[in-house]
């Protein structure tokens, strides 16, 4: 992608839109000419919903494992060596 100078210097002249505008030829010479950017978005968001799900199923079934062993989730977490911040 090529830019003329005023392209480059943006509307205001601010240089901060040229590097900018770098900054995006850069990444999109990175990805390649075929690539769908609505379609990485969407398989990141796809992966995240799995993650989230996995996530929220194991919490629960430490919670149900905290309560049968009368635990809290907080020592369930610290005896599995899970870490309790994400």
């Amino acid at each position: 992608m090529v830019f003329s100078r005023d392209e480059m210097m943006g509307p205001t002249g601010n240089p901060r839109v040229m590097v900018l505008q770098a900054e995006v030829a850069r990444l999109e010479a990175e990805l390649g000419p075929d690539c769908d950017a609505d379609a990485i978005v969407q398989r990141h968001i796809r992966l995240l919903h799995t993650y989230n799900e996995i996530k929220d199923g194991t919490q629960a079934l430490i919670g149900k494992y905290a309560n049968l062993t009368n635990m809290t989730v907080t020592a369930v977490h610290q005896e599995l060596d899970l870490s309790l911040v994400e």
